[in-house]
């Protein structure tokens, strides 16, 4: 694993590196130790996995984020099709305050994207039936749940293709 850091304090790429022969591959997503070694802070405790499903290119999910106490910590990998994955720095405190980070997860590159507390989540497929897992830190809230809009002027974001899907939950998220 390669652990890399990004241009938003406390968010990391993460490179997952493949080891085969022929009878096919083998690929560590997680380890601990490698973890704790290289993201500062971090705690160890997952306490829920998701898995989503995607059917429609140009899907859109987000921006979604649980409000304090129940922030989360994810790790997000693409495990069929590819997706745009987008995360909104919602600190206050932060350099990077309302600014889009973007990179692309795919069955392919074998990159995760470490998003600590404090960022909301949102991704665009880029293909048809496309498949996320995620790890999360914290429990599902839902009373603690919420949204921003992706097409809220104050976060100067645009995606490349407007999306073709979008659900009326994430089309009712407020503006900020």
């Amino acid at each position: 694993m390669k652990f890399i850091k990004t241009n938003f304090e406390g968010l990391y790429e993460i490179h997952l590196e493949k080891k085969g022969d022929d009878r096919g591959w083998f690929m560590r997503m997680f380890d601990n130790n490698l973890f704790k070694d290289n993201i500062p802070n971090f705690t160890g405790s997952w306490m829920q996995m998701n898995h989503s499903f995607s059917s429609d290119k140009y899907t859109w999910r987000g921006f979604h984020f649980q409000k304090e106490p129940y922030q989360e910590t994810k790790v997000v990998r693409c495990i069929r099709g590819a997706v745009l994955d987008c995360v909104l720095d919602l600190r206050e405190t932060s350099d990077t305050f309302l600014k889009v980070f973007q990179i692309q997860l795919s069955s392919n590159n074998n990159i995760m994207l470490y998003i600590p507390k404090g960022f909301a989540h949102g991704f665009l497929t880029l293909k048809d039936n496309s498949e996320l897992i995620y790890l999360h830190d914290e429990f599902y809230q839902p009373e603690f749940e919420d949204g921003v809009c992706f097409d809220d002027v104050k976060i100067k974001f645009q995606l490349p293709v407007f999306p073709k899907v979008i659900s009326d939950r994430d089309k009712k998220h407020k503006k900020l």
